[in-house]
């Protein structure tokens, strides 16, 4: 018997801190949201649906053919708002992987998406996640760059050790730019959404080093490229010019 396909949640609200609103900015005569619906459609993997707690942007997204779940509006983290979206939308418990998209990236590209679900044929990896080597000194000293370290597995593998802000490892060899897109198994997600944040979550502000520190296993499928998130207006002038027809 053929497993469920996994899940594509793209969780989403309108309270951004440096850009309100930013799920409905126009690019290019569609609202974001959508083009990052599209991308994840696109990726063939399965069932993909708008998680958000605002009404606008579920309008937004059904005038243009996509799924939208509605949740509540006090979720602390995309992560816990994709939990209880996938509890709503498969209350059996039959879908067995749940892929995080942030709604912030129109630029990605769909099989990046797919990329994310390679390390889950282990089936000790209990999340998923992404990278790409860094290439530039002000990437790797950026402290809005988040760095994976990890041991590696293959040309294209990584088992991560930590996530950090800080230019990590030191010493020559490749750097890696973390993606913030992750695929969980099921009860992964359950796990981590049900611990408290850990000590070096709060210290480095990264959410994915409350699952290491649980003793949780992340594994990075490396890509080439790192897709642009969109966090502030110069941020969505680039994403404009990359789409624009």
């Amino acid at each position: 018997m053929t497993a469920p396909a996994p899940l594509i949640l793209i969780p989403a609200r309108m309270a951004a801190t440096r850009l309100p609103g930013k799920p409905l900015a126009d690019i290019g005569g569609l609202p974001m949201i959508v083009h990052v619906l599209r991308r994840a459609e696109a990726a063939g993997i399965g069932r993909v649906a708008v998680a958000t707690d605002a009404p606008e942007i579920a309008a937004a997204v059904k005038r243009h053919g996509g799924e939208v779940v509605m949740t509540r509006d006090d979720h602390p983290s995309g992560s816990d708002r994709i939990c209880e979206a996938l509890g709503l939308l498969d209350p059996d418990g039959r879908t067995p992987i749940v892929i995080n998209l942030q709604g912030d990236f129109p630029t990605i590209q769909p099989d990046q998406i797919s990329a994310v679900l390679e390390p889950l044929a282990d089936p000790t990896v209990d999340i998923a996640t992404l990278a790409a080597e860094i290439h530039t000194a002000e990437e790797a000293t950026n402290p809005n760059v988040v760095k994976v370290v990890g041991s590696p597995l293959s040309d294209t593998r990584l088992r991560a050790l930590y996530f950090t802000r800080a230019t990590a490892p030191h010493g020559d060899g490749p750097r890696y730019h973390h993606i913030g897109l992750y695929a969980y198994r099921r009860e992964a997600l359950a796990r981590f959404v049900g611990l408290p944040p850990s000590p070096l979550e709060r210290r480095e502000k990264l959410e994915q080093l409350r699952a290491l520190e649980a003793g949780m296993r992340i594994d990075v499928t490396i890509v080439k490229t790192v897709p642009r998130g969109v966090d502030t207006p110069a941020d969505l002038e680039t994403a404009r010019r990359i789409l624009a027809p």
